[in-house]
């Protein structure tokens, strides 16, 4: 699909412009087995603490800091007994003796002992108060629970408020003595003062609250290892397999052959140029749209081959692109210049057309809800219109060119759309404000990224940018290594949390990109022409496809899937071992 000043109609093979270019903590889980912890299952006096001493290549871990942090995993994993034993055995406690002493009597509701022990740890004056303030808020909801309401007006006037501390929180407490049901409202249960399970609410807030060295994170070593592994998928640029396939058995490193580089079909039913492919939101299917005036619905199947399911006639001039419904039952076509069509997805039926007299559509998207549908027009103006085609919505003005992609965000408040030539414009409908982003270049087309947070944009010299476009926008990274000269080249999101930047070129391959670090991972040979527009699978992380002026749709997977048998014809498709 051919870029053209704003003035010329958007022919396919229209050239471009000359000149190319610190509060209260909240809870957790429960912690594991407190009494263990306490060190009364060790048969020996503790005699090394090992503070000294360091382990590992490069002499960075501390001894006693990693044996603690294998005692804390042990009881929280329900080893109690293996975890009192690496005490023993170590020679290194979990806990020094007056934390003990203080997360039992914590553990046992002796609410004023534990206070006074907290003094003796050793704690900063602000993580003293607000420990004790934890623990006096307890003692002063339990009194009250046993209707000790004097007992517990004592507590909050000499001992809760004289640490001045959430001054807030203290007149929400004593509004509890005049109104037990603001209890409710605080969110505090009857649940939450009973004995035992007290205590373990407060030590859970405790842990949060308290230094670690003093008191170890809940799952600090789980926490460890996950960051490890997060560390190796964010340096690994070929990442592209679930999470479960991660191991904690050796380093992570993907392979290229974790991308889809190999062609796997070749399917071949439209008479002309293709210039516009998308998969449907589930992966089932495929749409292609068509110099030849035709679109086409084709069918993924659970073994990976495309099917051809509907081809969809009625057209009078070339179809720029489809769009998929949000649940996939139906599909928009969008005539160049010309109307808006659309269809049942199961049974290839047109079920309505959308046009205006004396004004061409030139492209078209779905309301987040299925219910209606938006259009850009060749008069500049973007309508909004429910599905059996009456108007709902219409801006007038400079809101969109003559070539111009749109898009909506999920929330259905935002509409995108190309406004000049070197300009998109992000229409708030709610709160009627329009922003803009600014380009170096003439815009040829954009694409919105499943998060609705990032938008991928295509310019006439020969670069791909990403934009943030949450709040201000803002320009995030720049692919380069494509070739586009003359035509509207497409690219898309894809991968593992759309890791990916897939798009086609003039130069008849696909490019691959590294979403966050911009590196060019592969150039894919294959088609004969331009290739026009990628499009990877949202259902399928290693399959993608690509249009092209050959007449022809690439589907691309990984070299296990490549299919045997050599090539086979059925009229509309061609299965292929590795690249063709």
């Amino acid at each position: 699909m051919g870029v053209a000043e704003d003035s010329e109609p958007p022919l396919k093979r229209v050239k471009g412009p000359v000149e190319e270019s610190k509060g209260l903590p909240e809870d957790h889980s429960t912690t594991k087995s407190v009494s263990c912890s306490l060190g009364d299952q060790m048969a020996r006096p503790l005699t090394s603490q090992g503070d000294g001493e360091t382990i590992g290549s490069q002499g960075v871990i501390r001894k006693a800091e990693f044996i603690k942090i294998i005692t804390r995993a042990l009881y929280s994993l329900g080893y109690d007994k293996s975890g009192a034993l690496l005490e023993e055995e170590s020679g290194i406690p979990l806990h020094s003796s007056v934390v003990n002493l203080f997360m039992g009597q914590v553990a046992n509701g002796k609410w004023d002992d534990s206070v006074a022990t907290l003094r003796t740890i050793g704690l900063s004056d602000e993580i003293m108060k607000s420990a004790s303030f934890l623990i006096l808020e307890q003692k002063f909801l339990e009194l009250l629970k046993m209707e000790k309401v004097a007992a517990a007006l004592d507590t909050l006037r000499n001992e809760i408020v004289p640490l001045h501390v959430n001054l807030d929180r203290v007149h929400k407490l004593a509004s509890c003595i005049i109104s037990p049901s603001q209890c409710i409202r605080l969110g505090i249960s009857g649940q939450d003062t009973e004995g035992t399970k007290s205590g373990s609410k407060i030590l859970e807030k405790l842990q949060k609250l308290l230094p670690a060295a003093i008191m170890i994170p809940e799952k600090r070593l789980e926490h460890l290892v996950e960051r490890a592994l997060d560390v190796q998928r964010e340096a690994c640029v070929f990442h592209n397999t679930s999470d479960s396939d991660l191991s904690l058995y050796s380093d992570h490193q993907c392979g290229k052959n974790q991308i889809p580089s190999q062609t796997l079909q070749i399917v071949e039913a439209h008479k002309n140029e293709v210039w516009f492919v998308q998969f449907s939101h589930n992966g089932k299917y495929l749409g292609s749209s068509s110099k030849d005036h035709s679109a086409i619905i084709w069918e993924v199947k659970e073994d990976g081959q495309v099917l051809l399911k509907h081809t969809l006639c009625g057209h009078q001039k070339p179809v720029l692109i489809v769009s998929w419904s949000p649940d996939d039952s139906q599909i928009l076509t969008c005539g160049q210049d010309e109307v808006i069509r659309r269809w049942d997805v199961s049974s290839g039926k047109c079920l309505h057309v959308y046009e205006k007299t004396g004004v061409g559509l030139i492209s078209c998207g779905w309301f987040p809800d299925g219910r209606g549908i938006f259009a850009g027009m060749t008069d500049k103006s973007i309508c909004l219109w429910d599905l059996d085609g009456r108007d709902l919505e219409c801006w007038k003005g400079q809101r969109t060119l003559r070539i111009s992609d749109m898009a909506i965000t999920d929330d259905g408040k935002r509409i995108i759309s190309v406004c000049r030539e070197s300009a998109i414009l992000l229409l708030d409908r709610e709160a009627k404000f329009d922003r803009l982003i600014e380009e170096v270049d003439m815009i040829t087309s954009f694409s919105l990224s499943k998060d609705n947070k990032f938008l991928l944009v295509n310019l006439m010299n020969q670069e791909i940018h990403l934009w943030s476009i949450e709040g201000d926008p803002k320009l995030i990274s720049e692919y380069k290594g494509h070739k586009r000269t003359r035509f509207v080249i497409r690219s898309c999101f894809g991968g593992l949390d759309q890791s990916f930047i897939a798009s086609g070129s003039e130069d008849s391959q696909v490019y691959i990109w590294h979403r966050c670090s911009g590196e060019l991972l592969l150039a894919l040979p294959g088609h004969s022409g331009a290739v026009n527009c990628a499009s990877w699978n949202p259902g399928n992380l290693h399959m993608l496809a690509s249009a092209s002026d050959d007449g022809t749709i690439r589907i691309w997977g990984l070299d296990r899937f490549n299919l045997k048998g050599g090539e086979q014809s059925n009229g509309s498709n061609h299965q292929c071992n590795g690249r063709s």
